[in-house]
């Protein structure tokens, strides 16, 4: 007689692509591994039942990494909500604290030193597959930002549950408390892929060129609330001015995620709303949004929706840098009623 755990284990979503597990005959990153960027709580499940962790093994393992992060007018804590529940042998990966700390701005990436730093302390391997997963109580919001910062630097095997809202609801294990001592593990200091991101000086670049005859049709999609992208709703940071880059399109997170439990939208339902906001396939994209976290959500939506990797790119400063350095002589921040 099966038990509920194994039959939870055996059960696919049909909403999802299947993330197929790959023995080790065929790749050889580790004994099973995952097969596309987005996975269901069974597909997690299985995988991790198949890839039993030891402290003896050097084999490669899939990681569970927790990357809860809440928007500093929440009032909740990503570590505190990592520490009530938690997929077991999960590991925590700080968007405050792995970053560039030079910069005025909150999130810009870490160089590739501290990136190599904060693997080596959460014990995760080059050769580990790593699957990135959110709060329970956001669904998918802050994830996709680490997974996509793993992929910036290189990292071969990345993946982003979909989500730990239903991993908890279908009854997957969980552990609570202050998680044990992990063993540090060598991780070499990779290189960035500065194809995957841009900066300041060219989005406004591109900006001053946007709706003029000739020029080149980038895409700017901004993942903030459509009300902080008209100017009509404040935005969380205090002081900074709401609005939008000129020409931008609004494609707000919540667009993207099921009502109920805050999964990613199936391949198909993604690819109707950005058709239907006029989102061109064939044409360079910049992510946006209000300091490059969740602009990495509309990047992974990208991905399931069968967008071209190499089109798409992530403003990393995004609307907290773009409100303090463009300046009001450019009419670089429009509102809704400009």
């Amino acid at each position: 007689m099966l038990t509920a755990s194994f039959r939870n284990s055996l059960r696919l979503s049909p909403s999802l692509p299947s993330a197929r597990l790959v023995p080790a005959g065929r790749r050889a990153m580790s004994q099973y591994t995952l097969d596309s960027y987005l996975v269901t709580p069974a597909e997690l499940n299985s995988a991790l039942q198949k890839n039993i962790q030891s402290k003896l093994s050097t084999a490669p393992r899939i990681v569970p990494v927790c990357a809860s992060w809440f928007l500093p007018n929440d009032g909740r804590v990503g570590k505190e909500t990592f520490i009530a529940q938690r997929i077991p042998h999960a590991r925590f990966f700080d968007l405050d604290a792995v970053k560039d700390p030079h910069s005025p701005y909150p999130h810009m990436l870490p160089s590739a030193k501290d990136f190599a730093g904060a693997m080596r302390r959460m014990g995760i391997r080059r050769e580990d597959s790593v699957v990135v997963y959110d709060s329970k109580e956001l669904g998918i919001f802050s994830a996709p930002r680490v997974g996509w910062t793993l992929k910036v630097f290189g990292h071969p095997s990345v993946h982003v549950l979909n989500n730990f809202r239903k991993w908890v609801e279908e009854g997957y294990p969980t552990e609570t408390g202050e998680p044990g001592d992990v063993q540090p593990v060598d991780y070499a200091v990779p290189e960035l892929d500065q194809n995957k991101v841009v900066a300041f000086e060219e989005v406004r670049e591109i900006a001053k060129q946007l709706g003029k005859e000739g020029a080149e049709e980038v895409q700017i999609l901004d993942a903030r609330s459509l009300g902080r992208w008209k100017g009509v709703d404040p935005e969380p940071r205090e002081g900074l001015s709401s609005g939008h880059i000129p020409y931008s399109i609004s494609v707000p997170i919540s667009d993207l995620l099921d009502p109920n439990d805050k999964t990613l939208l199936p391949a198909s339902q993604l690819q109707t709303i950005f058709k239907s906001k006029g989102v061109d396939s064939s044409k360079p994209i910049i992510s946006s949004c209000g300091t490059g976290v969740t602009a990495a959500v509309v990047d992974a939506a990208l991905t399931e929706a069968g967008f071209a990797t190499e089109q798409r790119r992530l403003y990393d400063g995004s609307w907290t840098e773009w409100a303090q350095r463009v300046t009001p002589g450019e009419g670089l921040i429009r509102k809704d009623d400009q």
